[in-house]
């Protein structure tokens, strides 16, 4: 019977490809915008994600998300080495900073302020010059990205400098760095000259990086920090998880996606209940003549279900096929941000079997309820 339930639906070619067709564009649009919002929802932590080594951050009670800094003040530090349990504990600075450049012009950056023995947080993949550079007086690494975007077309220079607050600052290497949700350029300098690079203030001290004794759990460390100094402190996957929930709560953007994916599941659904219909209509008398050669009501479900599950499994493989073919094509695109975890495609299937059920409920009661008289009518 599945056979012949495969027959039925691929014998008429245009219903067909209109019910794989309505099912494959709800697939596409579900799983394309998820997957840009993952990517939204990424940038947000981007840089909590690069600073690789520190399994605790510590900050002020009141921090909210990564970017939102308040200083704290530099003995902070030593409160949170003293705690027991932690291992070793660095300053670490992150703020906004105006860059003029060599021509006059003025952007908007980020500055990054490693602990100046240590350099924890810096980048990894350096393509340019190295991470011993930074040693030098006034040096800095700035982000492929941010270089190419103040200087597009130009080759790396090393020694080319910027302005922050009235100091000179040389460029000695560039770094590949996540993308960051402001899309400003990144820049990294000593804890000691990145102060002194930023407007002043009373307190300049951002986070404090820490991490546990060996065979410490981070987070009942963090606990025992909080408990000790009566900062915040969070481990790295509690601090991403408390910014992407701020971002959630305080921005428009889950809203907005979620408007464009449930447009396409009621589009998905409207097209492929439509058409997988009219196709359950017109062969109508062939599904009487099974009933009238003894075929029962569930033996027609199974066949009906089992259509709608191919129809469903070939839209879901083209739609999401098309949507991973888009965020590969666009990748080279630095405004455009796209990652499909696993769990966009268990969504994407989960709304894809929802619409081919509910496109099949139809159907199926038109065929429970056919006379099998029909046969033999003119």
């Amino acid at each position: 019977m599945l056979w012949i339930a495969w027959k039925m639906l691929v014998g008429n070619r245009a219903k067909y490809l209109g019910i794989v067709f309505g099912v494959a564009f709800a697939a596409l649009l579900i799983a394309q915008q998820s997957s840009i919002f993952c990517g939204l929802m990424a940038l947000t932590v981007s840089q909590i994600l690069d600073v690789e080594g520190a399994g605790i951050w510590v900050m002020d009670p009141k921090v909210k998300f990564v970017d939102d800094v308040k200083p704290m003040a530099d003995s902070d530090v030593y409160r949170v080495r003293g705690v027991p349990g932690v291992d070793w504990a660095v300053r670490f600075y992150k703020g906004i900073a105006r860059a003029r450049l060599e021509a006059g012009d003025y952007e908007q950056v980020i500055l990054l302020g490693l602990d100046d023995a240590t350099l924890v947080g810096a980048p990894i993949d350096v393509v340019e010059g190295s991470i011993g550079d930074l040693r030098s007086p006034d040096a800095v690494i700035m982000d492929v990205v941010g270089y190419r975007r103040l200087w597009p077309g130009e080759p790396f220079v090393k020694g080319r400098s910027i302005e922050m607050n009235d100091r000179r600052a040389v460029i000695v290497g560039l770094a590949r760095a996540r993308k960051t949700f402001q899309s400003f350029p990144v820049v990294y300098s000593r804890y000691s000259q990145a102060v002194r690079f930023a407007p002043p203030e009373r307190k300049v001290l951002s986070f404090v990086l820490a991490e546990p004794a060996p065979g410490g759990d981070p987070a009942a460390v963090a606990r025992r920090i909080e408990a000790r100094t009566g900062l915040q402190a969070l481990t790295r996957a509690e601090f991403n998880r408390k910014t992407i929930v701020y971002y959630l709560g305080h921005t428009g953007i889950p809203m907005n996606f979620a408007i464009t994916v449930g447009l396409g599941f009621l589009v998905g659904t409207a097209i492929a209940g439509q058409t997988f219909y009219l196709f359950v209509v017109e062969n109508i008398r062939q599904f009487g003549a099974l009933k009238a050669m003894g075929t029962g009501n569930g033996t027609i479900l199974l066949m009906i279900v089992a259509q709608a599950l191919h129809v469903g499994l070939v839209g879901l493989g083209v739609g999401v096929g098309l949507a991973a073919f888009f965020g590969w094509s666009t990748q080279s695109l630095a405004k455009l941000s796209f990652y499909m975890p696993w769990q966009v495609l268990a969504i994407t299937g989960a709304a894809v079997f929802l619409i081919v059920l509910l496109a099949s409920l139809l159907a199926i009661r038109r065929v429970f309820v056919v006379d099998p008289a029909i046969v033999f009518r003119g």
